[in-house]
């Protein structure tokens, strides 16, 4: 949907496990066995993951300034059930946050959120504001303001349905 560069580091796990889904068409990636093993899935494991990719969907949008697109299980509480630990490198001593277990996605997305807190760069993650999108993109812009994944289709779209409400 985006014509945007991946988002860095763990970030671009996230986004591309929110991206999973075209919400306009209904096409879910986590349906398909491909999609699935992109992100170490089976089928008893995707109910998870679509929880896990909906409450990760509200955080984005909420880091756009927008409510949730509905209900869903607290980000907090999905994220609390995946134990860090901090390693240490005894070759330079740098440290770094990591999964206590690897093998889980939500350990994986657990690390990959603390690491970006760390960076400073969780908020800059987030979701199009557009309806029928809600897709995931790292905003890049200076100011951090950006709004639509794509200012070439969402954004377009909007300004266009604002002139034509406009009656001009």
């Amino acid at each position: 949907m985006t014509e945007r560069s991946p988002a860095p580091g763990g970030l671009a796990l996230v986004e591309s496990l929110v991206n999973t889904i075209d919400l306009e068409s209904g096409a879910d990636a986590l349906d398909t066995a491909e999609g699935r093993a992109r992100f170490g899935l089976t089928e008893p494991d995707v109910d998870a993951a679509r929880e896990l990719r909906e409450s990760l969907r509200a955080a984005l949008l909420a880091h756009a300034g927008h409510p949730p697109h509905r209900t869903v299980t607290p980000l907090a509480g999905l994220l609390a059930a995946a134990p860090l630990v901090v390693t240490v490198d005894p070759a330079d001593g740098s440290a770094a946050i990591a999964p206590a277990d690897e093998g889980p996605l939500l350990s994986r997305v657990a690390a990959a959120v603390a690491e970006a807190v760390v960076a400073g760069t969780w908020m800059r993650l987030k979701a199009c504001e557009a309806d029928t999108c809600h897709w995931a993109y790292y905003d890049r812009s200076p100011a951090g303001r950006s709004r639509w994944c794509s200012m070439q289709v969402c954004g377009a779209r909007a300004k266009m349905r604002r002139y034509r409400a406009k009656g001009a």
